[in-house]
């Protein structure tokens, strides 16, 4: 155990040897009750000595393993604003780093992610934080009422209070809060750049990390008459009942919710942004995996009905071509992967929905003038998920982010056999890469090859394998048939 004093109070964490953890500090009240769907409300210190050597609470979700089907410790509440720290130390001032989880806005969490080992190598303050995930804190209310403006995005009000809470305290666990990097997956790299395009988190850090990261694609317009259908009440009714529903009923009711840019926490688009703040954004690492949409498909079976796949290709496509001829774009991947069934044309499709996002915004970054890195991890995976080997997909890197393999301790989801070909090496020289960015800004120095930022004009691409490498191609070697 250690026991320091900070600003709010005494605090009980847990001592790693090589770093200390502080496990369940609350940032935000309960918003519960009344603060249910609004804004959330910062919390204060405590009397007597915080408990923080277990983990808390998650956000209410619709299930109880992990993000990846993984077991994962804290039971599931509404009651959820709280923030695990790691730190080598709590004396001095060094880089922070702060983790948004993935799970598509509804599942995840802070617990997932141990961060024992980025603290120590990196010799960084690690925070991952919880936030409200699905109707709790994605749920468009503004048309009931001026109180519910922008509650569409109080999951990502959530994230900036925890940034404010970073802001304000992390000095007491050795933290400097003049360098902090913001860092997430998935549905936590499109949060990533939602702050980036977001004023209110302008000046809370200063770099910027996004792994696989899509889009927005909450349909605009009034659903509260859906809602109210879903619920089987007049739409009069609805704030009634969607205030005295308990926490189960209303992630049971399946009610439409999700990022978006809303116009008032989110008030336009992640590149439109990029451009917009120009020198005075902040330096960007992005990227994707190889196979990405292999995680959303199951295993091959004999005589497999692949219509379905053949009827969502053009709807898969939307969120690539944004606007242009899905049926032409799809014409087109058939032609140059002929032998590809309708299958691993989804899987592409589902992959390249990440890659967009991604190129364009290490494009802007770099032309905008702060700098914008772009990557693609190849390393494919050597053990069965959901009972098949995946490739390089989705979700896959993260135990390199994290170099869960360093610590048989450290509890990060993991496909990857830890003694296989260059899986330590990798994981460690990529972890070193993004802690190296967080003291400094470029990610040069932390054991890959040079890395040039990426332009529209020499398409420059580091591809994370066991021998890492710098190529002029993000499409090489895409896809093998």
């Amino acid at each position: 155990m250690t026991i320091i004093d900070t600003t709010l109070g005494r605090i009980k964490g847990l001592d790693h040897g090589a770093s200390h953890a502080f496990l369940g500090i609350r940032y935000g009240k309960p918003p519960t009750g009344n603060l249910r769907f609004m804004p959330p409300v910062a919390s204060g210190g405590w009397t007597g000595t915080l408990d923080a050597t277990k983990y808390p609470s998650r956000a209410m979700q619709g299930r109880t393993l992990g993000t990846m089907g993984q077991e994962t410790p804290g039971e599931l509440s509404e009651d959820c604003l709280f923030l695990n720290i790691y730190t080598p130390s709590t004396v001095g001032r060094r880089p922070v780093m702060v983790w948004i989880h993935g799970g598509g806005f509804a599942a995840g969490g802070a617990n997932e992610y141990d961060g024992r080992v980025l603290a120590s190598q990196g010799d960084v303050v690690v925070v991952a934080i919880n936030y409200r995930l699905g109707p709790f804190g994605f749920l468009d209310l503004e048309p009931l009422g001026e109180e519910f403006r922008g509650s569409v995005s109080n999951g990502y009000r959530d994230m900036i209070l925890a940034l404010q809470w970073v802001r304000d305290h992390i000095a007491d666990y050795g933290g400097d809060a003049g360098n902090v990097t913001i860092f997430g997956e998935s549905a936590g790299a499109i949060a990533i750049l939602g702050l980036i395009a977001s004023p209110a988190a302008e000046g809370l850090y200063h770099k910027a990390i996004s792994h696989s990261p899509g889009a927005p694609r909450v349909p605009a317009g009034d659903k509260t008459e859906l809602m109210a259908e879903k619920l089987g009440v007049d739409r009069t009714r609805l704030l009634e009942t969607l205030r005295h529903l308990s926490a189960e009923e209303l992630l049971k009711a399946g009610l439409p919710a999700g990022c978006a840019i809303d116009g008032t926490v989110v008030t336009r688009d992640y590149n439109e942004a990029i451009v917009d703040r120009g020198r005075h954004g902040v330096p960007l690492i992005i990227g994707t995996n190889r196979t990405e949409g292999t995680l959303f498909t199951p295993p091959d079976s004999e005589g497999e009905d692949l219509s379905r796949y053949e009827q969502a290709l053009n709807g898969a496509a939307s969120g690539v071509v944004q606007g242009a001829d899905t049926a032409a774009y799809v014409g087109r991947l058939r032609k140059a992967h002929p032998d590809l069934n309708a299958k691993r044309l989804m899987e592409m499709i589902s992959t390249e929905n990440f890659r967009r996002p991604a190129i364009e915004a290490a494009e802007r970054a770099t032309a905008a003038g702060p700098g914008g890195w772009l990557y693609r991890f190849d390393l494919d995976t050597t053990l069965e998920y959901n009972g098949k080997l995946t490739g390089a997909t989705h979700a896959c890197e993260m135990a390199f982010t994290w170099n869960a393999f360093a610590d048989p301790e450290c509890h990060v989801f993991a496909i990857h056999d830890p003694e296989a070909p260059g899986v330590r090496e990798l994981a460690t020289r990529w972890s070193g890469t993004l802690t190296r960015f967080a003291h400094t800004g470029d990610p040069n120095g932390g054991g890959l090859p040079h890395w040039a930022r990426y332009s529209a004009a020499d398409r420059q691409i580091m591809l994370l394998d066991q021998t890492s490498r710098l190529t002029h191609d993000p499409n090489e070697i895409l896809w093998q048939e």
